[in-house]
């Protein structure tokens, strides 16, 4: 907390319960902050201490054995407790020598009630303070968040916020975007600045090279704390806030550094998401080009200026991604255009920042809940399928949160801004083919025979093939409500294994042999020879694309 709010063993002693009460040891630590008042009677206590209290005892413990009191200080040292405050009468009639100078040594304050005194109206009296004052500490910090809020709505706000929590914490305040000149709130000169700058430039490098939580980091450094707090959203880190203090940071310098970083990372946030508004403006001209309205290389070099050179050799993958709110109240918002936009244009935003992220150059546009990515391969370092494994997952996580649920289909690689109409097309069929496989993301690549029965547009002839192949199964099931299709699927992609098609169906043994017995019935004993085998997969394959709604 800070400093107003702290109470300290000094402060403690000026309070009207210890105005008989004096010192005997350990001056040193007066400064050391009371969190709390505990009475302690026993001789074993470790397990009931956190730190920071302020130990009131009659000596029933340990009375005048000078190895108990000695257990009892060792416990008290190690649990890092304020003070210990002994009441003289009751147990002790002095305070050994030797127990004053144990106290000593380890710095640990010692203060004696030379009477009796009513331990209940001293730990009411210090309990009701600090609950003031945490009470009081809410509300600044409330009043103070808000302000923060208030502040950047202006055109200065980032300034007035860095101002008002280093008037706040009597702190250093340095304020590092990534984008922009670092701030320093009171001004340093130049050494000092060039100096500061190496020093947290080295400390973030190694933060983001390490798991980042988003949790601030604190370090100390020639006797200063210094607090780096990452500010950001949707999984990227835009800037770094850095407290730097000539104390050991308190709850309060936490709270209210979180406070003006969240405060911070929302300007920001609506700062991207108009830009990314203005993006998704610029690049409408995506869709004509993924629709076949643009023909002509010189009007797409026009629309994409200097870039379109080194773009047009990069190999790219266009991406859909299908965005629905899985709550009800959130689908009912998504019904207006508005509402899809918004979610959609957030979602914009979020995706840029990850496929940026992993090396991919993303050019995005909105149609209706699909958000259509044409994401450049900017390295070949590492394999493009592993990176935007990698970026799905992001997504995932970072749109779970919102309950948002996405089904993403991807398109083969491709080169030349001219030929992007056939990796959307190919992204279109991957994505429709989400809810038959089951899968979040589809990539077209790994459709298998899915990419020969798309090209087949006569749907009479694949209802044709299915009934040929499959016609006895498909009758069967219908008149008797059995899964004898399902079943031969699982049996067939099990390479005809009868233990892993039983696993997979949840079914036992006997009951998948019974099953089997009836397929080769309907079928024929020849059903598992190659080519009828081959054939029979294929119509399973031909069956889910004609009837997607029908799970297998």
């Amino acid at each position: 907390m800070n400093q107003d709010y702290q109470l300290t063993v000094e402060e403690v002693l000026g309070r009207p319960f210890f105005q008989q009460a004096y010192i005997a040891a350990g001056q040193e630590g007066l400064q050391r902050l009371v969190r709390w008042v505990h009475i302690i009677e026993v001789i074993q206590f470790e397990e009931l201490l956190q730190g920071g209290e302020m130990i009131l005892t009659t000596g029933a413990a340990f009375k005048s054995d000078t190895k108990l009191f000695m257990l009892y200080l060792e416990q008290l040292i190690n649990n890092n407790v304020s003070c210990l405050c002994i009441e003289m009468g009751h147990y002790l009639s002095a305070i050994p020598q030797t127990w004053i100078d144990a106290a000593e040594a380890c710095g640990l304050p010692l203060i004696i009630f030379p009477q009796a005194v009513r331990f209940i109206d001293i730990t009411q009296d210090i309990h009701a303070h600090i609950i003031n004052q945490h009470h009081k500490v809410l509300q600044d910090l409330e009043k103070i968040s808000r302000e923060f809020h208030r502040m950047t709505l202006s055109s200065q706000g980032v300034s007035h916020v860095l101002g008002l929590l280093q008037s706040s914490t009597k702190a250093q305040v340095i304020y590092m975007p990534q984008d922009g000149q670092p701030k320093f709130v009171p001004q340093l000169g130049s050494r000092e600045t060039t100096q500061w700058l190496e020093i947290l430039n080295n400390q973030i490098e190694r933060e983001t090279t390490a798991s980042n939580t988003g949790s601030p980091v604190v370090f100390e450094l020639e006797g200063q704390t210094v607090i780096v707090q990452p500010v950001g959203a949707m999984g990227k880190t835009w800037a770094h806030i850095i407290l730097v203090l000539g104390r050991k940071p308190q709850e309060y310098e936490y709270l209210i550094l979180d406070s003006a970083s969240l405060s911070i990372a929302q300007d920001l946030l609506r700062k991207r998401y108009m830009e990314e508004r203005k993006l998704y403006s610029q690049t409408l001209w995506v869709d004509d080009l993924l629709h076949l309205r643009i023909r002509d290389e010189e009007q797409v070099k026009v629309l994409i200026g200097h870039g379109f050179k080194q773009l047009n050799e990069l190999p790219y993958h266009v991406i859909l991604i299908e965005f629905e709110h899985r709550q009800i109240e959130y689908k009912s918002v998504l019904e207006d255009g508005d509402g899809i936009e918004s979610a959609g244009i957030h979602l914009s935003l979020a995706a840029r920042s990850i496929f940026e992220q992993h090396t991919f150059h993303p050019l995005l546009t909105l149609k209706n809940n699909r958000l259509v990515v044409v994401a450049f391969d900017k390295t070949s370092k590492r394999p493009a399928k592993e990176r935007l494994q990698q970026v799905f997952q992001s997504l995932q996580l970072l749109k779970a949160e919102e309950e948002m649920e996405l089904t993403i289909g991807v398109g083969q690689s491709n080169r030349s801004f001219l030929q992007a109409h056939r990796s959307y097309q190919e992204a279109l069929q991957a994505i429709s083919l989400a809810p038959t496989l089951r899968g979040k993301v589809q990539f077209y690549d790994e459709l298998g025979v899915f990419q020969l029965l798309f090209h087949i547009a006569d749907k009479q002839i694949l209802q044709s093939f299915v009934r040929t192949y499959l016609g006895p199964i498909i009758d069967y099931d219908h008149m008797k409500g059995s899964e004898l299709l399902r079943t031969l699927k699982v049996y067939l992609d099990s390479d005809g294994s009868k233990q892993i098609a039983a696993q997979q169906l949840f079914i036992v043994r006997q009951s998948l042999y019974y099953r089997l017995e009836k397929i080769e019935e309907l079928l024929g004993a020849d059903y598992m020879l190659p080519e009828k085998r081959l054939a029979l997969q294929v119509g399973i394959r031909a069956y889910q694309l004609l009837y997607p709604e029908i799970k297998l």
